[in-house]
């Protein structure tokens, strides 16, 4: 008896299957699609496979003989053997008794007790909440307007309007979508958010049914958790056309942008209120999900679709990935493996970036939602379903790759192996030799003695020295306070008046009562006058010490007024200078007092040398300097609190003395590289590693 698979007879297809032609590919080749009527799935398929369904039931030997006799094609026994794996894969074979009583099993069983079933589940699941053929063909045919060419331009023109409208009031556009964002705000948007992706899957599925294909149902599909509307338009792939396919997949897309157009023009024309808070909401919504989200190419959304239908090529994403994996054994381990499809080296080149491109756009997605999953649940749950992620999504394809790599080790050529491990070595040097001595910071220059002049209260400018060096003692500024020189003339002339009362009493006997009255009503007005001039003396304004006199407001005219919280002028001392630095905290143990510095001020290709003077002990509560805040276009992050502006992830302040004044004498933003202690790439990330474990231990 013969066992070999390739002389037995093929089992027979399921009865339910249906058979249809579809579109030409690209080159020109026939095309026809498998309808699975059960699960509404359809798969593509091509000549060869054409020709094994017409002799199905046959041995694959005698299925690939048949074809080459009868055909252009020459088929191997291996591809017959290839395409039967697949129809048994996908369930579209009629199954035989092994497999009921297989499928019987796990219906009987506790399928949900599997840990299979709770990934499979966890990640990705599906819940029909309706099915809307009759729903859809009715409103097909009242809403045939929506369609006509006049409607769509109306609708271009319109949204052009409304974001000229919006650009030339792009502050106060700019100022209500930051105050958007609270609580209230937040609400708002998920409710504009269920509103748009409602109308997005509604222009799906009536592009779909105008076209006469059957919706099988709509609902939500959950993937890693988080709930996406979803409209079955599988049966897209029984059309011919590529563009009527494209209609189908861009009608999300159009539909939101439209939203996104009238909601815009909607709020330019609106007057503030609930309505026009409502438009802004639906009209931010629907541009960053259609632009952002819906158009990227690198997940399965409509822009995958799009692009597939645009270039005519289903499956972009496996078949790109599969060309991709093979570009890679060829060039780095040299295998010569034999492409999966016959392409021109453009396009293949193309396909490889694409692949590329989509594997670290999904590394980074994917990474991103892991850590998203891990703070949204409780600690326990979120640690098990963020290594639930990274093993599913971005271990399990690497290691099926390098598995494939070390079954293919001994094809490599010897020459090829000792530069892969020659290479492998370079990286483990790079990574585990320490020769990272650096640590870089953020920070801003300043003098280490300086002032800031300010008037003590509003007063008129009489004198104002010009910017140059000054001597400690030289007068700075001049001011003058009508009102006080006013008091002080009449405190004195007051004086002048209870001075010769005084003398007229002590001339006369009966005035000893009053004179001890009159000589205190005298030394109060000696005290005002003290006070008064104490007040005129601060108005002249003097350097305490020696240094560059800057920053004078050259407009400055005397006689002037000038308010308190007007700066006159910076004295600053050039000889000392000195940087507050701000270091991260898995870098800070890193340093030492005196150890070397070079800080590079913006804009200044030459460095400033200097040395670390001091390193805080305990992490910044406040910056002080807001011109390095993110808030005002600095390079550190920060989060409000109160008034204060909180660095955030945490910060360390480090003090360095400069050899030098900087450029400009003026405070100076800029970037430090301070000389550390040795520290290999691989240490540094087993120690973030070790801290992020030893901080997330507790639970």
């Amino acid at each position: 008896m013969n066992d070999d698979p390739a002389d037995q007879p093929t089992p027979p297809l399921r009865e339910d299957l249906r058979l249809s032609e579809a579109g030409p590919g690209q080159r020109g080749d026939p095309a026809w699609v498998i309808q699975d009527t059960v699960v509404n799935r359809f798969y593509r398929i091509g000549w060869l496979e054409f020709e094994c369904l017409l002799r199905w039931g046959q041995s694959p030997r005698r299925i690939s003989e048949q074809i080459a006799e009868q055909t252009a094609l020459k088929p191997d026994v291996r591809q017959v053997l290839d395409f039967r794996r697949f129809l048994e894969q996908h369930q579209l074979l009629r199954p035989g008794p092994e497999a009921v009583a297989r499928l019987l099993g796990r219906s009987q069983g506790n399928a949900w007790m599997s840990w299979r079933w709770w990934l499979h589940h966890y990640l990705f699941f599906r819940i029909p909440l309706l099915r809307p053929q009759t729903h859809l063909a009715r409103i097909s045919r009242h809403m045939g307007w929506l369609f006509s060419p006049v409607t769509a331009w109306l609708v271009v023109l319109l949204s052009l309007t409304g974001i000229v409208m919006v650009l030339h009031q792009w502050d106060t556009f700019a100022t209500a979508v930051v105050e958007s964002f609270s609580t209230e705000g937040l609400l708002s948007f998920a409710l504009a958010l269920i509103v748009a992706k409602t109308l997005h899957e509604l222009g799906h599925a009536l592009v779909a049914t105008r076209l006469g294909l059957r919706v099988a149902h709509m609902g939500i599909a959950f993937v890693v958790m988080w709930p996406m509307l979803y409209t079955d338009t599988g049966e897209s792939w029984k059309l011919r056309s590529a563009r009527q396919r494209l209609a189908i997949a861009s009608a999300g897309i159009v539909t939101e942008l439209g939203i996104a157009g009238l909601s815009t023009l909607g709020w330019a024309l609106s007057d503030p209120g609930p309505l026009r808070n409502a438009l802004l909401y639906l009209a931010t919504t629907s541009w960053v999900l259609s632009l952002a989200l819906n158009a990227s190419p690198f997940m399965r959304f409509d822009g995958y679709f799009i692009l597939s239908d645009l270039l005519d090529f289903p499956n972009l994403h496996e078949r790109s990935g599969a060309l991709a994996r093979v570009a890679l054994r060829r060039s780095v381990l040299g295998l010569d493996e034999p492409w999966p499809e016959p392409f021109s080296p453009a396009r293949r080149r193309m396909l490889v970036a694409f692949a590329i491109a989509t594997w670290l756009y999904r590394l980074v997605l994917f990474l991103g939602i892991a850590v998203a999953v891990y703070l949204f649940f409780f600690k326990l749950l979120g640690i098990v379903l963020f290594a639930v992620e990274i093993a599913w999504f971005i271990v399990m394809p690497v290691w099926r790759e390098l598995k494939h790599w070390w079954a293919r080790r001994k094809d490599v050529v010897r020459g090829r192996r000792v530069a892969l491990a020659m290479v492998l070595i370079a990286a483990v040097l790079v990574l585990a030799v320490p020769w990272r001595t650096q640590v870089h910071a953020r920070g801003v220059a300043r003098a280490e003695q300086q002032l800031r002049v300010y008037a003590p209260y509003p007063s008129l400018l009489q004198q104002i020295r010009t910017a140059g060096r000054v001597k400690a003692g030289d007068t700075l500024a001049v001011l003058d306070e009508p009102d006080i020189a006013a008091r002080s003339q009449g405190n004195e002339a007051s004086i002048r008046g209870y001075q010769e009362r005084l003398a007229g009493l002590m001339a006369d006997p009966s005035g000893l009562a009053q004179e001890a009255a009159t000589r205190q009503r005298l030394s109060a007005q000696f005290e005002q006058v003290r006070a008064a001039r104490t007040e005129m003396a601060r108005l002249n304004l003097q350097a305490p010490f020696a240094g560059q006199w800057l920053d004078v407001n050259p407009d400055w005219r005397n006689g002037q007024w000038i308010g308190s919280r007007e700066l006159i002028g910076v004295l600053v001392d050039p000889s000392r200078w000195q940087v507050d630095a701000y270091v991260k905290q898995d870098e800070v143990q890193r340093l030492s007092v005196g150890s070397s510095v070079r800080f590079y001020p913006e804009g200044q290709p030459v460095p400033a040398q200097g040395h670390v003077i001091a390193i805080g002990t305990t992490r910044v509560n406040q910056l002080d300097h807001p011109m390095l805040s993110s808030r005002f276009g600095g390079p550190l992050n920060t989060v409000p609190h109160g008034e204060a502006l909180v660095p955030a992830p945490a910060l360390f302040h480090v003090l360095v003395q400069l050899d030098e004044a900087v450029p400009g004498l003026k405070e100076t933003r800029g970037h430090l590289q301070i000389e550390a202690a040795r520290r290999s790439l691989l240490a540094d990330g087993l120690t973030r590693v070790y801290a992020v474990l030893l901080r997330e231990s507790g639970f």
